[in-house]
């Protein structure tokens, strides 16, 4: 089963992580930097990393010292995807109804039309 796409909105989903993410959006960052902006532990926010880090949402880069964290392009589009599936298949069946609602049912127009029924009609009254 292909997970892609509901790994990546399931690592979201938690408010902290979300505000990891939303950090790392505008820009690469270290650790100490996220977790300043953050009511969480330095540890805390490295574990929220780890979790994005695992659905394919962040990469990290060890330059010098530190370990940058950044977006994973990938992640973005597999949550894209994911929702386009859904798009898609919305279209296409606001397609099907639309166009079953604009053809007349056969039984209707031909009940309406029938002039036997107008007779019966005007034998019972």
């Amino acid at each position: 089963m292909q997970t892609y796409g509901k790994d990546q909105l399931i690592a979201l989903a938690d408010p902290t992580r979300l505000a990891v993410f939303e950090r790392l959006a505008n820009g690469p960052a270290a650790v100490q930097e996220i977790a300043n902006g953050l009511p969480v532990s330095r540890p805390a926010v490295s574990q929220h990393l780890r979790v994005l880090k695992e659905a394919k949402l962040v990469f990290d880069e060890q330059i010098g010292t530190r370990r940058f964290y950044r977006v994973n392009p990938a992640g973005i589009e597999a949550i894209r995807s994911y929702f386009d599936r859904f798009w898609d298949d919305a279209l296409a069946a606001f397609k099907t109804f639309a166009e079953d609602q604009s053809q007349p049912k056969t039984s209707d127009a031909k009940h309406r039309t029938d002039p036997s029924r107008l007779q019966d009609r005007h034998r019972t009254h």
